[in-house]
This record gives structure tokens, sequence and C-alpha cells, in this order.
């Protein structure tokens, strides 16, 4: 018959460890689906901005060839060679002009169908270099079929759908580069007459696409719905053919917008949203940094739960009087903690085994608060600036939306966003390490204007600020007063990568307008890239 001494033994480690290991699976299956569901949201809204970012410029080009095709249609008025010439004369003035107010376009044209004229075929330049627009002899289209769709396809492809158009990615004529472009088929008095259209590299949405960065090697690409890569920050898709293009890997491509998939080993997770050009954006991340964090966390519990365990063990073997009572608090303690509650209180203190079990307990609880607060600060703090990040700003948005629907319309606020500009220039030129200076720099420039409101890092050269009270009343001020620093700043150094340069966006709630938060939101990141472009002229 075994001993109470040894009852209460077997009983002590019996609950402890059931305890233990149920606080710590507990711990695991909240704090992962917790961290999932925080990477998933996080993905979808790095995804969104770069939509909205890849749109606006996708249909700044579409604006600009609707535009040319506008002034096509009202100054076309016949068909006969000196009509036609003159006609190209005046399109080609008014083109070049739209032109040069447009970013990234690598060629651009105006073709006549052969069936129009034999003598007037229209113009097609070209800017392969980047030092401007010479003329480019145009492709002779008789000597193609121009009911086959699979040549030709700026031209064909409009010709036979009678539509505008954005084409899919392909390696334009004469040139051997691989580009998409937009273009409209052109009609006098019902008679197809010819096509106008602008062919972009991907260089430019490059930019866009490469600022989208997540964890430490998290990235963007673009893809069309078959999965073949248009742009990758990785690959030189420019210098890929069809039948070169890297296998698509299995789980990359579907109707789901998130989606998990294996790539050189490694497996990742991933989402993706439709461009307006047909194209998709995809941001992807190993799911090895996706749950490094919790992994971590549960770790640490294991290693101090066994620790925990093996003291208690020992302490409940040489000590067994006066446990009873003690053993019952503790074990209610356990469950308390068990449901997640660390405020419990345990008044022993003898200074025997049940008291060294109880002081051990205390001390455990405490540590897994302190790294279960821990993490929750980790997921919303960015580590190279030490503000909150795209998770935290992802929480203040909600709770902010929160009490708009539970107020009575009368709130205000403004949402400010700022972007710094040249951050590629400056990590191409002086390395990554001068460009996280430069980025800590402009950092502190905004927290130390707007010290009355949080500051989020929401994007690798991109931050926000949620303005209320003094600083939602003063916030004119203090955009001048974050411009005058900048001034001060530039001024005393010459080092680009410790000056400040930033592009301002701030938009205040108009409840008549804005009909959630991301509304005023996205009216301060257009304010922001209207600035940005402004200050690029």
């Amino acid at each position: 018959m075994r001993s109470l001494r040894t009852r209460i033994t077997l009983l002590t480690v019996l609950t402890v460890v059931v305890t233990l290991a149920v606080v710590t699976i507990s711990s695991e299956i909240f704090i992962r689906k917790n961290e999932r569901r925080e990477t998933e949201q996080l993905l979808l809204l790095m995804c969104e901005t770069g939509e909205h970012n890849l749109n606006y410029y996708f249909d700044g080009v579409k604006n600009s060839v609707g535009k040319v095709v506008s002034f096509v249609e009202d100054d076309l008025n016949g068909l006969d060679t000196a009509q036609l010439e003159g006609h190209m004369l005046r399109v080609r003035k008014f083109f070049d002009e739209m032109v040069y107010r447009t970013n990234g376009v690598l060629t651009y044209y105006y073709r006549i169908d052969p069936e129009i004229s034999d003598t007037v075929k229209g113009f097609w330049y070209t800017n392969l270099d980047g030092k401007g627009f010479t003329e480019h002899e145009v492709t002779d289209i008789t000597l193609y079929d121009t009911q086959d769709t699979s040549r030709l396809v700026w031209f064909t492809v409009p010709k036979h759908d009678g539509k505008p158009i954005w084409l899919p990615p392909y390696i334009t004529d004469n040139l051997d580069v691989r580009v998409i472009s937009y273009n409209v088929p052109i009609y006098y008095r019902g008679r197809f007459v010819g096509v106008v259209g602008i062919e972009i590299d991907y260089s430019t949405m490059a930019e866009q696409v490469e600022s989208i960065r997540l964890y430490s090697s998290g990235y963007a690409y673009l893809s069309d719905a078959s999965g073949a890569l248009f742009f990758h920050p990785h690959i030189d898709v420019s210098a890929l053919t069809d039948d070169r293009m890297p296998a698509v890997p299995e789980g990359a491509v579907g109707s789901a917008t998130f989606f998990r998939y294996t790539f050189e080993g490694v497996e990742k997770q991933g989402a993706w949203l439709p461009l307006s050009n047909g194209m998709r954006l995809n941001v992807t991340v190993p799911i090895s940094e996706t749950d490094a964090g919790w992994q971590r966390v549960v770790r640490m519990i294991l290693v101090f739960s066994g620790g925990v365990l093996l003291a208690m063990s020992a302490f409940t073997m040489l000590y067994t009087r006066r446990i009873t009572r003690p053993l019952e608090e503790l074990t209610q303690a356990a469950e308390q903690v068990n449901r997640g509650d660390y405020d419990f209180t345990l008044l022993y203190s003898g200074n025997d085994e049940v008291g060294r079990l109880t002081s051990t307990f205390r001390r455990l609880a405490d540590h897994m608060r302190e790294h279960i607060t821990d993490l929750n600060k980790r997921v919303y703090v960015d580590a190279l600036t030490s503000v909150k990040n795209k998770g935290a700003f992802s929480s203040a948005i909600e709770e902010l939306q929160n009490q708009m629907d539970g107020g009575d319309g009368q709130m205000q606020y403004a949402i400010g966003v700022f972007d710094c500009d040249d951050l590629k220039t400056v990590n191409d030129r002086y390395g990554h390490e001068n460009g996280d200076v430069y980025l800590k720099t402009a950092c502190q420039t905004i927290c130390r204007v707007f010290s009355h409101s949080p500051v989020f890092r929401i994007g690798g050269d991109e931050f926000s600020v949620i303005l209320k009270n003094r600083d939602y009343e003063n916030r004119k001020q203090l955009i001048r007063q974050l411009e005058k620093e900048s001034e001060e700043i530039n001024a005393d150094n010459e080092n680009q990568w410790n000056q400040v340069h930033i592009a301002k966006g701030v938009a205040v709630y108009d409840p008549k307008s804005d009909r959630c938060v991301i509304d005023t939101l996205r009216r301060a990141d257009k304010i922001m890239y209207a600035d940005k472009q402004a200050r690029r002229r």
C-alpha cells in the first residue's frame, strides 16, 4: 500500500504535468492561430496597398491612351493620303506630349491598317535606353495575316475584338523586349482605321512591387492567371522566353485569395489580388518566418515547464507535511492559469516543498505572462524603427472603425501617409545599411513632429499617423514643421542617407463622403502620391 507521502507526491506530479501540458498546448494553439490570422491579414493588407498603387499606375497609362484616342477621333476627318498625313503630324505632336507625362513608357505608336492606306503607315517611337524617345522603323503589317491573332498581338487582337484591351505579357516586335501594352482600335464612320497603343516595361512597376516587403525575406511578384511570371524580385524575367519560364509551383495558382506552396524547397504562404490590367499581384513569405515567433515561445514554455516539473517533483518527495490545503490552492491557481487568467493569489509561504512549489509556480506564471506579452509586442512593433508596424496599424484602423460605428458620426480625426523618396536609390548607391539609416532618420523626424499621435511603419518606405485632439487641430502647422525640420536636417547633412525627403498626404475624415476609415486612408494615400509626383517635377 502506498503511503500518503507517495500518493501526495504522485498526485502533485500528475496535476502539474496535466496542467502544464494543457497550458502549453492551449497556448500553442491560441498563439499559432492568432499568428496565422495576423499573417493573413498582413498579407492581404500589403496586397491591397500594392494593388492600389499599381492600378493607379495602370490607370494613368490607360487615361493617357484614352486622351490620345479622343484627340484622334476628333481630328480624323477623312481617309485620303493628304488628310491622313496631316492627321499623323498633329497626332504625333499630341501623343508626344501625353507620353512625357506618363511614367514607364517603353514605346508608343499609332498604326494605320494597310487596307486603309498603303502609303501612310503611322509611327512608332521607342525609348530603350532611357535617354528619350526616337522614331523607330515601323513593322510591315502587310507581311502578316491580320486575321491571325497569335501574331502582331498589339494590332491583330484590338482589331479582332473591336474594343480597348490590356494585352498579357509578350515579346515586342523587332525589339526582343518583354512588355505589356494597352491598345485601342480606331474607327472612322464605323470603319476600322488602325490602333493606338502604349507598351510599358516592368521597371516602373518593379519599384512598386519591390517596395512590398514582409518579415525578413517576404516579397511580392507579378504573374498572370496561369502563374507565368511577369516580374519577380529574384528572377530576371525579362531574360526569359516562354519555354524557359520557371515551372509554376503546385498550389501557387487558384481562385483562393490565400494559398500555400513550396518553391526551391521552402514552404511559403501567400495572398493574391487581381490588377486592372489582368495580371495578379502576389505577396509571399516563408512559413518558417511566420511561425518562428510562436514556435520560440512554445519552446520556452516547454523548457520552463520541464524545469518546474523537475523542481516540484523533488520538493514534493522531500516534504509532504502541511501541504493538503496549500496544494488545493495551488491546483485552483493552475486551473485559473489554464483558463488564461494569471491574476491569482497564493498565500502559502512556508519554507518547505509546498512553499517552494508555490513560489516556482508563481514564477512560471509570471514568465508565461511576460513571454506572451513580449510576443504581442513583437507582433506589433517594427524591428527597424521601433515604431508600431503594419499589424498594429490594422488593429488601430479596426478600433477606429469600431468607434465610428458605435458613435454619433461626430468624430474628428485625420490620417497622414508619408513616403520616403528615393529609398531604392540610397540602397543601390550606398548600401542597405545606409538605407536603414535613411528610414530611421525619416521615422524619427515624423515621430518628433507628431509627438502626440501614434506613428506606424506600414510599408518598406511608407509611414502613417492617426491624428486626433491636439495634433488634429494643429495638423497644418505640424506639416509645415515637418517640412522645416526636413530642410534643416538636409542643410546640415551632405550625405543623402542622413537627409530627409518625405512625400506627404493628410486627409481629414469627412462623414459625408467617408463611409469607413479606409476611405479616409485612401484619400490620404492619393494626396501623398500626388505630392510625390509634384516633388519629382
